[in-house]
């Protein structure tokens, strides 16, 4: 092979694929991480279109002696999906469900298939795939196969080997077979004639005694290959769980076969309050004999650090009672309900006989917090799910470091363990984070480190020899869920022995005499603290460099903004494919590159010059960044705050700075210069929408889309600069922003019709310079990156408005994405102390009437009111406030719409690169929700462009809250 090795695997490999080949630097570093402490640089990336395309390029690695690494959601906590190989992507194709069998309780699936959605599937069957690990939303049945996956209620459904039927796979050299149960009742060998089947159970038969004296007994096991899988002494051999937990070393899964289970319909769940860790730990081997489905731990540390994540603050505030050091969730999930009733009355008596209630002193005050509603169960969980995210979630360069994450000891010595393991932590200058599964002996357990420090490099592995030391003491497990990968498989000769890592080397062996699959992962690891093989390297530098934005609060050059990138921990809950509003455009796409991990990945390669020279702003961080739509659901829904939007603007910025603005970038940005004179002429501008000639020259000249309107121009544009009201009402500022004053002026006068009827005196400041031009947030100067710009806009704003947010007067606006921008970027963008003014007095017109809640003598006005709402209402948490206004309407039903962003983005729907990706968004939820509503039924949108898209896409007239009111006002 070539030494330019990447071109020539695009040239001989990519011609030969229907699916697509990545050799560039920029997209083979998006998958050189996973969500542990290692990176290594891919060869190539495949992202196979069909089965065909495995086996080609199989084929090809094994002709060039070149390594594969299969992979599903990259989550990964140990580097077992990071290599120097051609990585197989799974995810973008060959994930679908191949055969559901209720009547059997089995159904069939490809590796790519996430867990959620499998799930999503079966469940009007009343049906579920139980082994639900914490990464449900991102984690692929394939990657859950091969990480030997658990979840949280192990305890009751067992491991992922314990529901994997059959696995249908391609070996290393191309050549396809069935791995399933075999009926060895007749003796071990009989009429086998597979010389691969029965080199392995002779295997079994050969190592049955030292693998029943070495496999630790904890039923947390997942160290190793499966080899216990192949021993004499039973009916039944499943050779399929051998491949379970391999890590892709040894075969590549086609098809999964796996067990279903009856979907839990009745839940309970105890909240268990403790005042000290070890409490907790020594009290959960008494609570398991109630018979639980799960026990989760929720420590201290992740206790307060949810409590400062917005997302997270109101559901901690209402389950976590006083100031405990340890949680434990407690749930039972019986067929029978009273029978649930029954458990967790019995959970308060358990509680009460160890001696915890909470009318007790401090050092035994504790007890039992109900969670009878299901939604409130939920929310409780799904804090839990987000531990590891919440963890990580500290702003500094000591971050809980996985490596001891997941041993596994019995229960009786869980407490002892883990305050051992305490010790341990002080011993070598830091401290541990603890969450996860206290039913089975498994916690989630992070030592706090900097691994670009050499001081706490060797720490991490004094602490590890140590740590396995103790658990080979209890005859524990030192791999209990999260696998080997880099981390942990160079332990494996300490737990086992020499001679069970030579059986694992055999196992290799047959089934990848090459070392194709996957190399350096369970069998011949590399050091697990092999600094070359860190995501931040000795040489790992990121040059000081000049920002347009500020970001205070995080470390490193940019005035912080390289550790506001260094954040994102590759935890990939941008994946999910469903509920909330992150990432649009991975939706759509399935691309890597279109996802707030691919942006974020991206970026600190770039920041720290593994890219090349220039990449920050290169044509393919351009690209890398088109289809970020700015809808911040990162800023609310990353747990770890990754603001991909406001890194944008920073991408933006440096790339205007190099390059200049583009003709389709001054239209957008110049928007509220040249706003005035259209509205003065608006047949001229709108003739665009009206004649096809004058739109197919616009869009060559402009690159707006041809297939659109743009907004029709207005000359009955909004009138600022009056004051109205009554003289001793209470002052407020009603902010017109461009949008609303030039294209839909009736919502500004529907909002002004609002807060009179309610008794405000409405003023309307007017700017002292521009020949009394609207005032602006400067937003769209910041989307396209002119900083300066924005930064003048800003300071004229601030000018005009400053004897008014002086006095704390209310500037109400009507479109999310500017008023929004006023508690948002701006603070941000200048240094100017009026900007914090501004955003503490910045507020949604609902936000507003919720607060306020003022008598307005709403009459009824229909019966149902479909709310689609804005993302930045969504990242800024104010959908319930929209919620609550609509429900002061007297009988108005009001749902809102469960969808991501609509599409159309400001400007994003409309331009010709991006318009069928916009409409693609549109049509995942939004729209089809749209047309499927009754013809009465009021469709309201607060976003300009949301209004558009629904229009453009659905054919439905759509309103803002503020006309919504109005109408009712006016009944």
């Amino acid at each position: 092979m070539s030494a330019n090795l990447p071109t020539v695997i695009s040239q001989q490999l990519g011609s030969s694929l229907d699916g697509q080949v990545h050799t560039d630097i920029f997209s083979r570093g998006r998958y050189a991480t996973d969500a542990s402490i290692y990176q290594m640089m891919p060869l190539a990336v495949v992202v196979p279109k069909n089965f065909d395309d495995v086996k080609r390029t199989l084929d090809f690695a094994s002709q060039n002696s070149l390594s594969i690494l299969p992979r599903g959601g990259g989550t990964s906590q140990c580097g077992q999906t990071v290599n120097h190989a051609i990585v197989l992507d799974n995810t973008r194709y060959l994930n679908q469900i191949i055969e559901i069998d209720i009547p059997g309780m089995r159904c069939v699936v490809e590796p790519g298939i996430v867990l959620d959605e499998l799930n999503r599937v079966l469940k009007p069957h009343g049906v579920w795939f139980p082994v639900d690990v914490s990464t449900s939303s991102r984690a692929t049945i394939g990657g859950m196969t091969a990480n030997n996956s658990c979840g949280s209620r192990s305890i009751r459904y067992g491991l992922m080997r314990d529901n994997v039927i059959a696995i249908e796979s391609l070996l290393a050299d191309g050549t396809s077979k069935r791995f399933d149960t075999l009926d060895i009742s007749k003796g071990y060998q009989t009429e086998i004639s597979d010389p691969l089947t029965q080199s392995l159970l002779s295997l079994g038969a050969r190592e049955q005694r030292e693998i029943e004296q070495r496999f630790p007994r904890v039923m947390r096991r997942v160290g190793g290959y499966n080899i216990d899988a192949l021993i004499p002494g039973q009916t039944q051999a499943n050779l399929s769980h051998l491949l379970v937990g391999s890590e892709g070393t040894l075969a590549y899964s086609r098809t999964i076969e796996l067990k279903l289970s009856p979907l839990p319909r009745k839940k309970l769940l105890g909240v268990c309050h403790f005042p000290t860790f070890h409490d907790a730990m020594d009290s959960a081997q008494h609570l398991v004999t109630l018979g639980p489905v799960a026990v989760e731990l929720i420590d201290r540390t992740m206790i307060d650090l949810s409590r400062d994540i917005p997302m997270f603050r109101d559901v901690v505030n209402q389950f976590v009672r006083g100031e405990p050091e340890a949680i434990l969730l407690v749930e039972f999930a019986e067929n029978d309900a009273g029978e649930n009733t029954r458990r967790l009355k019995a959970l308060n008596d358990m509680m009460a006989e160890l001696g915890f209630e909470f009318n007790n002193s401090k050092e035994k005050c504790g007890g039992v917090v109900e969670a009878i509603d299901p939604s409130f169960q939920s929310a409780i969980f799904e804090v839990r799910k987000q531990g590891l995210n919440i963890m990580m979630s500290m702003r500094d360069d000591r971050k809980p470091v996985s490596f001891v994450e997941d041993c596994a000891v019995e229960l009786k010595d869980l407490a002892e363990y883990t305050a051992r393991l305490t010790e341990i932590f002080h011993k070598h200058d830091t401290r541990g984070t603890w969450y996860a599964h206290a039913s089975v002996g498994c916690l989630h357990v992070r030592p706090v480190l900097n691994l670009r420090l050499d001081k706490d490099i060797k720490a991490m592995r004094a602490i590890a020899e140590e740590c396995f030391d103790m658990v080979l003491e209890y005859k524990g497990s030192h791999s209990g869920e999260h696998g080997d990968g880099i981390c942990r498989s160079e332990f494996h000769e300490k737990m086992f022995g020499i001679r069970m890592v030579t059986t694992f080397r055999d196992i290799k062996q047959l089934f990848d005499p090459h070392n194709t699959m996957n190399p350096g992962k369970i069998v011949d690891p590399p050091k697990m603290d092999d600094a070359s093989l860190f995501r931040f390297q000795p040489e790992y530098a990121v040059p000081e460099f000049k920002t347009a934005l500020k970001w205070t609060g995080w470390s490193g050059s940019g005035g912080g903004f390289q550790g506001a990138v260094e954040m994102c921990n590759n935890n990939g809950a941008c994946r999910k494919l469903t509920g909330g509003s992150m990432c649009p455009s991975y939706r759509v796409t399935r691309d890597e590159q279109h996802l707030t991990r691919g942006r974020a990945n991206t970026l600190r390669l770039a920041l720290s010059g593994q890219l090349g020279e220039d990449a920050f702003t290169s044509d393919s961080m351009a690209e890398t960044m088109k289809l970020c739509v700015s809808c911040k659901a990162c800023k609310n829904e990353c747990p770890t705050g990754v603001d991909m939007a406001r890194m944008k603007i920073e991408v933006n910025a440096a790339r205007f700075e190099k390059h200049g603005a583009t003709v389709h970038d001054k239209l957008i940005a110049e928007l509220p210069k040249y706003a005035p004179l259209a509205s003065k002429v608006p047949w001229l501008f709108n003739l665009r929408n009206r004649i096809p000639f004058i739109r197919s020259l616009t869009e060559s000249l402009t690159g707006m889309s041809r297939q659109r309107d743009l907004p029709t121009w207005r000359r009955d544009i909004y009138s600022h600069g009056t004051e109205t009201g009554p003289s001793d009402g209470k002052a407020v500022i009603l902010f017109g922003d461009t949008f609303n004053t030039y294209f839909e002026p009736e919502n500004l006068r529907a909002a002004r019709n609002v807060l009179l009827a309610a008794g405000y005196r409405i003023l309307s400041p007017k700017p002292a310079s521009d020949n009394n031009r609207p005032l602006c947030c400067g937003r769209t100067y910041l989307t396209t990156g002119m900083a300066d710009k924005a930064r003048s806009e800003i300071k004229r704003l601030l000018d005009t408005l400053e004897p008014h947010i002086a006095a704390g007067v209310p500037v109400i606006g009507l479109e999310p994405s500017c008023l929004l921008a006023m508690r948002d970027e701006i603070p941000v963008a200048t240094d100017d102390p009026r900007a914090q003014q501004l955003s503490n007095c910045a507020v949604m017109l609902e936000e507003f009437l919720a607060r306020e809640k003022p008598d307005l003598n709403l009459k009824p006005i229909g019966k149902k009111a479909l709310i689609h709402g804005h993302c930045h209402q969504k990242a800024h948490n104010v959908m319930s406030d929209v919620e609550q206004v609509l429900k002061m309407i007297p009988e108005l039903e009001v749902e809102t719409i469960e969808s991501s962003c609509c599409g159309m983005a400001g400007a994003f729907g409309y331009a010709k690169e991006t318009i069928d990706v916009s409409k693609k968004m549109a049509e995942a939820r939004l729209l089809p929700a749209v047309r499927n509503a009754e013809a009465e039924t009021f469709i309201v949108a607060d976003g300009t462009s949301c209004r558009h898209q629904i229009k453009d896409g659905a054919d439905r007239e759509t309103l803002h809250v503020a006309r919504l009111l109005e109408i009712s006002l006016n009944s």
